[in-house]
């Protein structure tokens, strides 16, 4: 069965990318890098985020990119443990020179998070989820 997930993204210039994601907290992992591409690990549970040069993205997806300025084509969500990691979390995203597109707020009762816009277009949504609070 499957055991690893990796995700794949093209970058307009993989060392900045490198720079935005390491400040944010992600980890450099030790394989997979290279001029045209970077491999950083998210979490605890070892997501691979792979960051590629668009040409080579594309050449071995066989297709062409989207415009990120203009569509979104996948929502990343990654969770924080606490309001105030989101919060931090936030603030180097813009530090980083990405851009908030939704500031940290409340949603639902139970949820609090952030929505960010990394130096490519990529969208990622920041969640804490305060279980006890959730409705049953």
């Amino acid at each position: 069965m499957t055991k690893d997930i990796w995700i794949n993204l093209p970058v307009k210039n993989v060392s900045r990318s490198k720079d935005f994601f390491t400040s944010l907290g992600f980890t450099l992992n030790q394989h997979g890098n290279s001029d045209i591409s970077a491999s950083m690990i998210i979490g605890d549970k070892h997501i691979i985020l792979m960051l590629f040069a668009e040409a080579a993205f594309k050449g071995f997806t066989g297709n062409g990119l989207p415009d990120t300025a203009t569509g979104t084509e996948v929502l990343f969500s990654i969770s924080a443990e606490s309001r105030e990691e989101v919060d931090e979390l936030a603030q180097k995203v813009v530090v980083a020179g990405g851009t908030l597109y939704a500031p940290p707020a409340d949603n639902q009762g139970w949820m609090y998070g952030c929505g960010f816009v990394d130096i490519d277009g990529h969208r990622w949504n920041v969640l804490y989820m305060d279980m006890s609070k959730m409705p049953q």
